[in-house]
């Protein structure tokens, strides 16, 4: 488990949400927890059964020293129950067996947890049957089901569980994990204003042809700010023959929103965090002779191409003309 300080920065809100329900003795039947990889769901899982666990907690903190903390960190606690997917769902011969162990016996006094990871894939039969269980629980039960998208599990179990929203990792938190496992400062930058998704940025952050897109799309803004024949060259000659696809093309045009974005963000306050800081020279070089009325022109130039294209403009006239409006508004103070 991630210790309290890197808790409370990753989900602020959540994390002391949990501690006020342990510290009030309203400890629930059932919880849903709800975020995409990478915003802390089962780091958070673990600390609130190890705090509603814990023999010996400390202003609202589990010990972590106690035998209970130490075989739940382990995995052997026996109150403690997960079930993940096999494939696709989670059959229903799971739940059985998951049922069978929380009725036992012979395990330990106290409270009991059954956890259900990505329980979006709850099967219709296999939901069903955990069902009754979760409205008559044998005893102290507290079921906790972990999904990054709540309306996928059937109302009947969500109208039973109180909803715990994670929110997305913050920018800066993902650009340091993403960093930490060997991304560029400036691709990690680049990749976290497309995703909040730890997964997700990684993968995208070691695409080879993202790589290339945000090269030719820099490419492309630096010659806006030179002359129109350099920029419609590079339109036909690297822009057009790589984005070929409209998701592709989609893609590109946030990224130059994003490179525009930029060079506003330096204007007005030259320590801003960018989404290329690697550019940051010539953004900056940009940015002084260029008009606040010039760049704001400029962004909806790029914000109308967008619209064209999901209204299936053609994609070369579309650019040409981008090109033309990103000119003709071009004045420098």
């Amino acid at each position: 488990m991630e210790n309290i300080e890197d808790l409370l920065q990753l989900q602020p809100i959540v994390t002391k949400q949990l501690q006020t329900i342990f510290e009030k003795n309203r400890v629930g039947h059932a919880y849903i927890f709800e975020g995409s990889k990478g915003t802390g769901t089962e780091e958070l899982m673990l600390f609130f059964v190890q705090l509603i666990l814990c023999e010996n907690p400390r202003l609202n903190v589990p010990c972590e020293t106690c035998r209970n903390c130490k075989r739940i960190l382990s995995g052997n606690h026996p109150n403690l129950h997960q079930l993940y997917p096999d494939g696709q769902f989670i059959k229903v011969d799971a739940i059985d067996t998951l049922l069978s162990e929380m009725s036992k016996t012979g395990l330990e006094a106290g409270r009991k947890v059954y956890v259900i990871h990505s329980a979006e894939r709850l099967n219709v039969k296999s939901a069903n049957k955990l069902l009754k269980f979760l409205e008559e629980p044998e005893g102290n039960v507290t079921a906790i089901f972990l999904t990054e998208n709540i309306n996928a599990i059937i109302p009947t179990i969500r109208s039973r569980c109180q909803h715990i929203k994670f929110r997305d990792i913050p920018r800066n938190l993902l650009i340091e994990k993403l960093t930490e496992s060997g991304i560029t400062q400036s691709m990690a930058a680049t990749v976290s204003m497309l995703t909040h998704n730890v997964e997700e940025a990684f993968a995208l952050a070691k695409d080879e042809s993202f790589a290339q897109a945000r090269k030719t799309v820099l490419k492309l803004v630096e010659a806006t700010f030179k002359n129109v024949h350099e920029a419609m060259l590079i339109i036909h000659e690297d822009w057009l023959p790589q984005f070929k696809e409209k998701e592709q093309v989609e893609i590109a045009l946030d990224l130059m929103l994003f490179a525009f974005r930029d060079i506003v963000s330096i204007k007005a306050n030259s320590e801003v965090m960018c989404t290329y800081p690697d550019t940051l020279s010539v953004f900056k070089d940009a940015a002084l002779r260029t008009s606040f009325n010039t760049l704001s022109t400029q962004l909806q130039a790029i914000l109308t191409a967008r619209r064209q294209l999901k209204s299936n403009m053609n994609k070369t006239l579309m650019m040409e003309q981008l090109i033309l409006n990103l000119q003709e508004v071009k004045s420098f103070v």
